[in-house]
């Protein structure tokens, strides 16, 4: 029953993020075919998915431990806290200490957590700011 609700909540967020969507439009065109193709087909897609939740037979549902659930809470005020910190410590620490608490939630060694963290910061970083040209912020703490 679980999974009906949220395919109905879903199918609702995609009804109305089409709707959104489907009023999108850009001054200038950077594109053949403008910004709003992108947000549509995506949420199109979802919306697809959704439907087949709710129509398709539901499985028995078994809800996770509390441990799990403390874990899931635990990487939900992780993500929360990336989006609020992102501008002001920059992409790559953000990044790097979102990686750390990651692998510490999923039971890495904490030198193993860290080296995984930094290198993904600084090579995400890299891969983004000097190969696919897209500016992301170095933090206000280092302006």
């Amino acid at each position: 029953m679980s999974d009906r609700i949220f395919a109905a909540i879903w199918l609702l967020l995609c009804i109305a993020g089409l709707f959104i969507g489907w009023g999108i439009h850009s001054e200038y065109s950077y594109e053949p075919v403008g910004p709003r193709p992108f947000p549509v087909i995506l949420l199109s897609l979802m919306a697809i998915c959704a439907v087949m939740l709710l129509i398709r037979k539901p499985d028995l549902i078994s809800w996770p431990t509390k441990s799990v659930l403390g874990r899931l809470l635990a990487l939900m005020v992780m993500m929360l806290l990336y989006g609020w910190l992102f501008e002001t410590l920059g992409f790559p620490l953000s990044t790097a200490l979102l990686t750390f608490g990651l692998g510490m939630l999923f039971g890495a060694v904490w030198w193993a957590a860290a080296l995984s963290g930094v290198v993904m910061g600084g090579v995400l970083f890299y891969a983004f700011d000097r190969l696919l040209d897209v500016t992301l912020p170095l933090g206000s703490w280092l302006s």
